[in-house]
């Protein structure tokens, strides 16, 4: 898995960016994309790790989980 922290994320739209640990592109990510139940959502600079898959239009983070 990788790690990262929370660029920035629009919890009303549901989306944002993952800036990764040792560089590379920042990884787009949907609430969908979230572990955990009910209302889902992830703050700026929070530490997280996730999967790194290719979404339509670039990279795009799976199963995020707070650190």
């Amino acid at each position: 898995m990788a790690t990262g922290k929370v660029k920035w994320f629009n919890g009303e739209k549901g989306f944002g960016f993952i800036e990764q640990d040792g560089g590379g592109p920042d990884v787009f990510v949907h609430f969908s994309a979230i572990s955990g139940s009910g209302y889902r959502n992830l703050e700026e600079n929070q530490a997280v790790e996730f999967n790194v898959t290719q979404g339509p239009k670039g990279p795009q983070a799976e199963d995020v989980r707070a650190l």
